[in-house]
C-alpha cells in the first residue's frame, strides 16, 4: 500500500514540478502525521495532500480530506514553520492534488487553495 501511495506522490510531484513548483521536503514526519510534500512557489510555501482513489469509491479523493484531516495538516505545517522559520517568510497555502479513476483513464484534479487554516 505505502508503495502505491509514494506512486502517486511522484506522479504528483512531477505535475507540480512541471507548474514551477520547487520541491522543499517530501513525507515530511511529526507527531501530527504526515505531510506528502512541501513545495515553494515563488513567495507561498505549500503544503500538499495527495490523495487517489478507484473510479466510483465513496466521494472521491478529493472528498476524502475531511475536517479531521485537514485539521492534522494544519496542526503539521504549524510545526513545520516552528521548525523552519526561514521557510516561514511569506504566505501559506494548503493544496489538494487528487487522483481519481481506474488504471485506463485516472483524471487529476489540483486544487490551489483547497482549504484555509482556521
Amino acid at each position: 500500500m505505502r508503495a502505491r501511495g509514494e506512486a502517486w506522490e511522484t506522479r504528483a510531484l512531477q505535475e507540480l514540478q512541471r507548474a514551477g513548483l520547487v520541491l522543499l521536503a517530501r513525507n515530511w514526519q511529526c507527531r501530527y502525521g504526515e505531510i506528502d510534500l512541501v513545495m515553494r512557489e515563488g513567495d507561498t510555501l505549500v503544503f500538499v495532500e495527495v490523495r487517489f482513489r478507484e473510479a466510483g469509491a465513496s466521494g472521491g479523493a478529493l472528498a476524502s480530506v475531511g475536517p479531521a484531516k485537514r485539521a492534522k495538516l494544519v496542526r503539521a505545517a504549524q510545526l513545520y514553520l516552528a521548525q523552519s522559520p526561514a521557510a516561514a517568510s511569506g504566505t501559506c497555502r494548503f493544496d489538494v492534488v487528487a487522483f481519481d479513476g481506474c488504471a485506463d483513464g485516472v483524471r487529476c484534479d489540483w486544487q490551489r487553495g483547497a482549504f484555509e487554516a482556521c
